[in-house]
């Protein structure tokens, strides 16, 4: 087994399922952690708040998915639409993170264990 710290998320622009095989000390098998949500709101006033609001919904979102790969080296991104796109951007862009290896790709949505067994088999674990 690698001692390289690997993640895999699968994304759509509501949730996050995210599959690691690190804590803050050490590398060893993969493992589920606890799904992300992004917060949606509606109704609001203008298009401006609903704009600004959005923008605050997903830099949240990206912060706790950061928190739950700090450390990692290699980060295995997909999901459906465009956000795992923006989130590969926003890591680029953000210090800590802008040497981790990301690998993009798109899936449709699967159950935790099928996404496991998926982030396992891309990195060959």
């Amino acid at each position: 087994m690698s001692d390289k710290k690997l993640a895999g998320i699968w994304m759509d622009s509501e949730n996050a399922t995210v599959v690691k095989n690190h804590d803050i000390e050490s590398a060893y098998k993969f493992f589920l952690c606890n799904p992300v949500k992004r917060e949606v709101q509606h109704g609001n006033s203008s298009e401006k708040n609903a704009n600004n609001v959005e923008q605050t919904n997903t830099a949240k979102f990206f912060k706790d998915l950061e928190n739950l790969i700090t450390n990692t080296q290699e980060l295995y991104l997909t999901g459906t639409g465009t956000i795992q796109e923006q989130f590969k951007n926003h890591l680029a862009e953000t210090a800590q993170f802008k040497n981790v290896k990301v690998t993009l790709d798109t899936d449709q949505k699967m159950s935790d264990e099928h996404f496991l067994e998926k982030v396992k088999a891309h990195f060959n674990a």
